[in-house]
């Protein structure tokens, strides 16, 4: 009955931290209490936009995966509660809509959608781009403000850039209402610009940076604590919590979000990180465990080579070592011949046991070659034979290094011969 009653518990804590992870809002919920980050500083400059009837344009920069989109929408959703009737906004995205044609026909698509008017397929460039102009300027005057959202902005910013420049021209007028916020992972997209757009931006720029080691921390925190209100028993939240915070100050955990930043630092790795790590959750005790997160790190870093490299044969193996032998005598090109002189040297100088006819050393190449773990040079010489063709390795030489740890049947000669050529 107890652990039935602790399973039970268990799962309902499973399904609470599930619904944070897969919330949005409350991943970023934290950005919202303070004023100095991009969200704070983006709500001000559009509502201050919004509210004073003001032309706005602002440009968000950093790498992808930083949360760019992540405030752009956090931001939109708080604007639509506090003015539900005086914003309209419209979505491009230069993957799709890079060709000013094309992106004028989905300006005009949108706001007629917006706005509940009828949309004409058949309209021209220049009968769009002069719609968009009049919806701008009534917008204005019925106090309306219009954001566009321009994804991959540096897209954008290619060949003649009509668009820019027409909407940030239409901007220039008393009557217009609107902000232009573009997004880019390129630092210097202000600098694609031409002139004559660059002299009607604004120059507004919010760069976007990726998270260190203790913001991540505070995040996962932030999304594994269990508040006093999650509908669980006290004692349960009480020592779940408890547990955490061991967990979190201690060193190998501290190990793990390291190992898993250096992998992939953006925001939605972290999430599937600790989706992962919730769903190895130990159902008996109802609490997580370093052995959760060391599972949930492990099948996030697992590898369709690594599996591939843990079964090979001994002679499988000496041919990746030799060829990575090869690798660091600085061979540029290398094939199965040179490859098996180079297997008879380590026969001759070390006589060891494992000594096999050239036959079935050649079938052994061929099923490397069959796994994809190592491949021909290039495309030419397909009429010479198999062992005249240049080859190369398909893996690293970190991977081959952990493949020899993990092989049981490795021979000890090989790892040192494999360590002496790394450590030379």
């Amino acid at each position: 009955m107890v652990a039935a009653a602790a399973a039970s518990v268990a799962s309902q804590a499973q399904a609470v931290l599930r619904g944070r992870l897969c919330d949005p809002g409350f991943v970023h919920s934290a950005l919202r209490s303070s004023p100095d980050t991009n969200y704070s500083k983006l709500k001000y400059l559009v509502a201050s936009s919004v509210s004073e009837a003001c032309n706005n344009s602002v440009l968000l920069l950093g790498p992808r995966g930083c949360g760019k989109a992540a405030v752009v929408d956090m931001v939109l959703e708080d604007l639509k509660k506090e003015h539900p009737d005086a914003i309209s906004v419209i979505r491009l995205n230069g993957m799709l809509h890079s060709d000013d044609n094309c992106a004028t026909k989905e300006i005009a698509r949108q706001l007629c959608l917006e706005h509940q008017l009828s949309f004409s397929k058949m309209a021209s460039s220049d009968d769009n781009t002069e719609f968009i102009i009049d919806m701008l300027r009534e917008c204005g005057l019925a106090h309306k403000t219009i954001l566009f959202i321009l994804e991959e902005f540096d897209l954008f910013a290619q060949g003649k850039q009509r668009l820019l420049y027409s909407l940030l021209d239409a901007m220039q007028s008393l009557t217009s209402q609107a902000v232009v916020i573009g997004v880019s992972c390129r630092l210097d997209a202000d600098q694609l610009l031409e002139k004559r757009v660059r002299s009607r931006f604004s120059h507004r720029k919010l760069l976007f940076v990726p998270s260190s080691l203790e913001d991540t921390q505070r995040l996962v925190e932030h999304l594994l604590i269990l508040a006093k209100d999650s509908g669980l028993p006290a004692k349960y939240i009480t020592d779940y919590n408890s547990r955490l915070t061991n967990i979190f100050s201690d060193k190998k955990f501290k190990g793990i979000l390291n190992s898993l930043m250096d992998a992939d630092a953006t925001t939605s790795n972290i999430l599937r990180f600790l989706f992962r790590a919730v769903s190895y959750m130990d159902m008996e005790s109802g609490f997580l465990s370093m052995e959760s997160f060391l599972k949930a790190l492990s099948s996030l870093q697992r590898q369709p080579k690594m599996d591939s490299l843990q079964d090979l044969s001994i002679l499988e193996l000496y041919i990746l070592v030799c060829m990575h032998r090869l690798e660091d005598k600085e061979q540029s090109s290398y094939n199965f011949t040179s490859i098996m002189k180079e297997y008879r040297s380590i026969q001759d100088a070390y006589k060891t046991s494992d000594k096999y006819a050239s036959t079935v050393c050649f079938r052994a190449f061929e099923h490397l070659l069959d796994r994809e773990l190592i491949s021909f040079g290039d495309n030419r010489g397909r009429n010479q034979a198999l062992e005249y063709r240049p080859v190369k390795l398909l893996i690293s030489s970190r991977e081959l290094a952990q493949s020899l740890k993990l092989n049981t049947t490795c021979p000890a000669l090989l790892q040192k011969l494999f360590d002496r050529e790394r450590y030379m």
